[in-house]
């Protein structure tokens, strides 16, 4: 069994907006890192300028941008999270996003050679906001520590 992950994020300012280009700067170089992690196998991609998914607006809310990846475990996603380049920006995650009261994490198990769409993503993340975690839907503090 593998992972999917969906993550959501409220933008504070527009892609466009010159207080989002070090984040904007950034994706390449993020999401380059993710490919090369040890337990990587897919994410998702937009169809716009940036080779990330924050082009697709999913939600109602065209300021919501969000991020889907597969992994072989969750502790390999969980290194990338918190071991790699990612994590400078991610502390730095109030500079560009608005704070949220709902859950902006989903992790799920998939089977391997799975690729989850964002329906069944955003059908996760209702689930555990409704249900709290479980092992069909669970964030970061589902036993897990970083």
């Amino acid at each position: 069994m593998a992972i999917a992950e969906l993550n959501i994020a409220r933008l504070r300012y527009p892609l466009d907006d010159a207080r989002m280009t070090e984040f904007v700067d950034n994706l390449g170089r993020v999401n380059a890192m993710a490919e090369r992690m040890p337990g990587f196998i897919w994410r998702l991609v937009g169809d716009g300028s940036y080779y990330a998914s924050v082009d697709l607006r999913p939600f109602a809310d065209p300021m919501i941008i969000a991020g889907m990846s597969v992994w072989a475990s969750v502790e390999q996603f969980e290194a990338f999270v918190f071991k790699t380049i990612h994590e400078r920006f991610y502390r730095r995650k109030a500079e560009w996003f608005e704070p949220m009261t709902s859950p902006q994490l989903v992790i799920w198990p998939v089977p391997h050679g799975h690729l989850p769409t964002m329906d069944e993503g955003k059908a996760r993340l209702a689930y555990l906001e409704a249900h709290g975690n479980s092992d069909y839907a669970f964030g970061w503090s589902h036993g897990r520590t970083h």
